[in-house]
């Protein structure tokens, strides 16, 4: 049978009878896989040490004639062992790999990948507020799902003035001027950086940008329980 060589991301792990697990791959060339690891939870395995969780393992695999395939070798490419020194890193990472995982499809797009390895290496550093990792990962999901705010006009059309300060429409997805009017050109910017393509490590240079999430955070966490699946 033809083996198929990729890279992996663990999503999930199961037990299954009395040695083996079957596993979720996120991977870049194939979305998500099922793969059966035979006989990993034996102490002898050669399999147990490629697919540990918050990393990226070199993986090859045989396709099987249902849903689920075999894994036939892992091999660590990358560990993030500084989150698993730090309890709330350890848990936001969990939480971020559940929520990718229940925000995509099967066949997901590789830059769902993508995304997955950024947010653990960005977690992996230790000088980066999980919290600005987190508010992140939650932009970038919005965004790959076709949900992001309106960042350049406001909710009549015009251009957002650096000069004044906005609410935020949620029915809208976009700012407008108003009585409650809280957020200035500054939030505005960080949520543009979040939004974009620019990485959690480029962002975390902003100044101010500690305070500026504390006004921001809501507003993301509020677009994320309406438009993703958690």
């Amino acid at each position: 049978m033809n083996q198929i060589v990729t890279k992996g991301i663990v999503l999930t792990r199961t037990n299954y009878g009395e040695a083996d697990r079957i596993l979720t791959l996120l991977t870049p060339d194939y979305g998500k896989l099922r793969l059966m690891a035979k006989g990993v939870r034996k102490s002898k395995s050669k399999l147990a040490g490629g697919i540990e969780l918050f990393s990226i393992s070199d993986i090859t695999f045989i396709r099987g004639r249902g849903e689920v395939g075999t894994l036939v070798s892992s091999r660590l490419k990358a560990h993030y062992s500084d989150i698993v020194r730090d309890i709330d890193r350890t848990m936001l990472a969990y939480e971020l790999i559940k929520q990718l995982n229940r925000a995509t499809e099967d066949e997901c797009e590789p830059e769902y990948f993508d995304l997955m390895e950024l947010a653990l290496a960005a977690l992996d550093d230790l000088d980066i507020s999980s919290d600005l990792v987190q508010l992140w990962f939650s932009a970038q999901l919005l965004k790959r799902g076709g949900h992001t705010p309106d960042l350049q006009t406001d909710k009549a059309g015009s251009k957002l003035d650096a000069d004044k300060n906005y609410t935020f429409s949620f029915d809208d997805m976009a700012f407008s001027e108003g009585p409650a009017s809280r957020f200035t050109a500054q939030h505005i910017k960080l949520l543009r950086l979040l939004f974009s393509s620019h990485t959690v490590q480029a962002i975390n240079k902003v100044q101010g940008v500690t305070e500026l999430l504390k006004d921001i955070t809501p507003l993301i966490q509020t677009m994320r329980t309406t438009y993703i699946r958690v």
